[in-house]
């Protein structure tokens, strides 16, 4: 009996992500076709031999490759255990489309600085309440995405504006419990969203998601010491639910909010 492929697909509410799907495909073959979006792919496990416009590619483990939207490409895998793959469906006007040319030329980088900033990307993507986690990581991402297609051959140079991050810090400040978008704040600070985080990470030395995450934990540690119930404290500072509270909070004190709150006694 054939071996059944595996896959879990959706739609992230983050803009500019169209779906992503991660799949084990045992045997499965694509037949030629083209997609609407740019097509961000990792490979885990196997290889992926694939034709790009006609000219045949590789993709592995340690490559990060890119598919431009409305070229023709198929997919099949070179190992006789198939391969497994993460893919983010990008929106097409993420990129501009002048670089499509390029993304054919050359549609992979041997990159591990890039192929695990897609990895972390992935992982905010399926958490529920990090959708400015994973906002912020897309956007490090493309940025990524379009130097390299653009040639250049090291990282750019971080341009510092303290000015700016304060005054994102500001608004997170003033968003601790509804949250905060990150195109909402670059089109609030009339910003580049790119510039806008890489220009907060310079000034404070951590990303604004994390920043927020911190200001929320804060409240959330005065609420437990008052006496409050975690799943109430949870919902009141903003995040998603107890469980989305427990994970930041044993990540930053190592312990759950519960066992913190009992301390006190």
């Amino acid at each position: 009996m054939p071996a059944r492929p595996t896959i879990r697909a959706w739609h992230p509410p983050v803009a500019g992500v169209s779906e992503v799907l991660h799949a084990h495909f045992p045997e499965h073959a694509y037949p030629s076709h083209t997609h609407g979006t740019w097509t961000l792919l990792l490979v885990d496990t196997g290889t992926v031999r694939y034709d790009l416009d006609r000219h045949q590619h590789g993709a592995l483990g340690d490559r990060v490759t890119l598919l431009p939207p409305h070229v023709a490409h198929d997919g099949r895998s070179v190992e006789a255990t198939g391969f497994r793959k993460r893919v983010v469906y990008l929106d097409e006007g993420v990129l501009d489309v002048a670089r499509i040319g390029a993304a054919v030329d050359r549609p992979g980088w041997a990159d591990p600085a890039l192929r695990g900033a897609v990895h972390r990307l992935h992982g905010a993507l399926q958490r529920v309440g990090e959708e400015l986690e994973a906002e912020v990581r897309l956007e490090l991402v493309v940025d990524g995405l379009r130097q390299r297609l653009d040639g250049a051959s090291t990282p750019a140079v971080v341009r510092r504006d303290p000015p700016l991050a304060h005054r994102l810090r500001e608004l997170l400040d003033a968003a601790v419990v509804e949250g905060l978008s990150l195109p909402v704040a670059a089109r609030a600070l009339g910003a580049h969203p790119t510039h806008l985080v890489r220009a907060f990470g310079a000034e404070f030395a951590i990303p604004p998601h994390r920043y927020l995450t911190g200001r929320r934990l804060d409240r959330a540690r005065r609420l437990l010491l008052s006496g409050e119930r975690a799943a109430d404290v949870a919902v009141a500072v903003g995040f998603h639910d107890q469980a989305h509270l427990t994970r930041h909070f044993r990540r930053l004190l190592g312990v759950t909010p519960t066992a913190y709150a009992r301390s006190a006694q």
